[in-house]
């Protein structure tokens, strides 16, 4: 589903005009980007968590030239689903 499918349903749901809709979804991603960008994490009860991952530094091969590099640690954002959204998924039939 993309995003301008997100907007049309949310608006078909409540009745907003697209445009109003759009802006607020728009309006939701910044604010969470924002907010792992400053390793806030983000909180939906019933939805979710987005979080900061932190990944430690690791060897790897750089197989063309036949070397070992240092990947350094650094940090990914992640979401994880409420137990609730992912039992309803991993029900589905």
């Amino acid at each position: 589903m993309t995003k301008a499918e997100v907007v049309k349903e949310i608006a078909q749901k409540t009745g907003l005009d697209k445009a109003d809709v759009l802006s607020c979804v728009e309006g939701f991603m910044e604010v969470v980007k924002e907010s792992l960008i400053n390793e806030e994490n983000v909180y939906l009860r019933g939805f979710g968590s987005f979080i900061v991952k932190k990944r430690a530094a690791k060897a790897a091969r750089d197989i063309l030239k036949n070397t070992t590099i240092i990947v350094p640690e650094h940090k990914i954002p992640a979401f994880k689903p409420a137990k609730s959204f992912a039992s309803a998924v991993r029900n589905q039939k």
